[in-house]
């Protein structure tokens, strides 16, 4: 927890105790559903919490904002965003139903009341009414482009244009060539310094 005090020293009492509440959750779902490699769990800080935290360093949700987190596993980025951005919406999809569970239970045990989840495949989720998608190395930018741009919004409410915020890491230029000119690239290295995110990054497609 000290690693997310260090990035984000403005949080409320409230977020302090709900992100504090993750490790012991995470840890005991983990031991019944496995959502978290096993031999990662000990880094559930660093490298899934605040990993999801990154997109809080490039975009200030504003208020009344609807995300989707798309293939969302236990609950990442999806319920790090949810702690930090209260007055936002997130809705939690994923297509494997025990992960939509796991999320589900972590979100109640800490008391969120802005997370919605969907046992669906992206494909299934109707409705223009989001303002980004987020998403952790779910899939291919064309394939997540194709799946979520019938769900994104034409409203503009925040800084940064509606569209898809991805997680990614390694090497991204062939992935993205087919739509360089929708991409916005940002290394998550600029903003966390640990060694852990040298290969990380986040990209924006509008």
């Amino acid at each position: 927890m000290e690693i997310i005090r260090k990035y984000f020293p403005l949080l409320s009492s409230l977020q302090e105790q709900q992100l504090s509440a993750l490790g012991a959750l995470y840890a005991d779902w983990n031991s019944k559903i496995n959502v978290i490699s096993r031999k990662d769990i000990d880094n559930l800080y660093e490298h899934h919490v605040l990993h999801s935290l990154a997109i809080a360093k490039l975009i200030n949700f504003k208020a009344g904002s609807r995300v989707m987190d798309l293939g969302c596993g236990g609950g990442f980025p999806g319920i790090p965003l949810a702690i930090i951005f209260p007055e936002v919406t997130f809705h939690l999809v994923d297509s494997i139903g025990k992960k939509v569970r796991v999320a589900g239970e972590i979100a109640n045990a800490i008391g969120l009341k802005n997370v919605e989840l969907s046992h669906a495949r992206g494909e299934e989720i109707k409705g223009k009414d989001y303002d980004f998608v987020v998403s952790r190395a779910v899939m291919p930018l064309m394939d997540l482009v194709k799946c979520v741009k019938k769900n994104i919004s034409s409203e503009q409410k925040n800084a940064l244009p509606n569209g898809i915020i991805a997680l990614k890491g390694g090497e991204l230029d062939q992935e993205m060539a087919p739509m360089i000119h929708h991409c916005t690239v940002w290394d998550i290295s600029d903003w966390f310094e640990e060694e852990w995110f040298v290969s990380k990054k986040v990209v924006h497609v509008s």
